[in-house]
């Protein structure tokens, strides 16, 4: 991998990880253009290396907040931080069990399967419309709220749903504000990133050669800036009402892999 390829796949995560358009759905489709040349073991490292540059990018944005769970839950009092780190917590256990029991399956719809991406980018851009058209309200995420939406993180496993997309989406049409739905959405991921790349470094599943350590120190520096400015825009982007962009651009980008795995590839 060049270094000019490692900043277009940084590029793509980091924007495309809080953009509701699918970080994994795109980074599949940036993997077929460039031809994916990388072994497995070294395109997973590189991948993991992404998302944890982002995971990075949304604490630092969110510093408050994860500051606030973090005290929720060594306070041990049952008070408004406790129980939102309690429905973070809940939130995660969905994609927990289905990435624990199904991690195999999981990994099956990935590895250039552009036909399926394309499908679920349609799926997301269904998901994003009807958001959009979500009325205003002040409502916060009750733990019901919380398991619901981790259902919907679990889905977005699958390359081309959007976790960012799905689960905002989900939220806004449980009636949730769509700023709290914004910010519940990005922070309920970053356990979970953590964890996978814990498991990933723990497991001996993550390697790769020398001469790849200067593109992923690249692909994690761009992915974490460009993540820095997605996670601001998108907030704005979603208090405005203006996930209707997102569809067309889910619609056209869907159309557009699945014409590919029919005519071309």
């Amino acid at each position: 991998m060049s270094i000019i390829e490692a900043i277009i796949l940084g590029l793509i995560q980091g924007l495309t990880e809080f953009l509701p358009v699918s970080s994994s759905g795109h980074l599949e489709l940036a993997k077929v253009f460039f031809g994916d040349n990388l072994v497995p073991e070294e395109s997973l490292a590189f991948t993991v290396v992404l998302h944890f540059a982002t995971a990075l990018s949304t604490m630092v944005i969110f510093r408050k907040e994860v500051s606030e769970i973090l005290c929720g839950l060594f306070q041990f009092k049952w008070n408004e931080q406790t129980k939102f780190s309690l429905k973070i917590i809940v939130s995660m256990i969905p994609a927990v069990v289905i990435g624990l029991l199904f991690e195999k399956q999981l990994e099956s719809f990935f590895g250039g399967k552009i036909l399926f991406v394309g499908v679920m980018l349609l799926i997301t851009a269904v998901l994003l419309l009807f958001a959009d058209k979500a009325k205003e309200t002040n409502k916060n995420v009750s733990f019901k709220d919380a398991v619901i939406i981790g259902i919907s993180q679990a889905i977005a496993m699958l390359p081309g749903i959007s976790r960012s997309g799905g689960t905002i989406s989900t939220s806004v049409l449980l009636g949730i504000d769509k700023t709290k739905s914004a910010r519940f959405s990005f922070l309920m991921v970053v356990p979970l990133i953590f964890g996978k790349v814990i498991k990933d470094i723990m497991g001996g599943e993550i390697s790769f050669q020398n001469s790849e350590i200067a593109p992923i120190i690249v692909g994690f520096i761009t992915a974490f800036i460009s993540g820095l400015l997605a996670c601001k825009w998108m907030i704005s982007l979603v208090r405005k009402s203006k996930l209707s962009y997102f569809s067309i651009y889910c619609v056209i980008v869907g159309f557009i892999a699945i014409g590919y795995s029919i005519f071309v590839k």
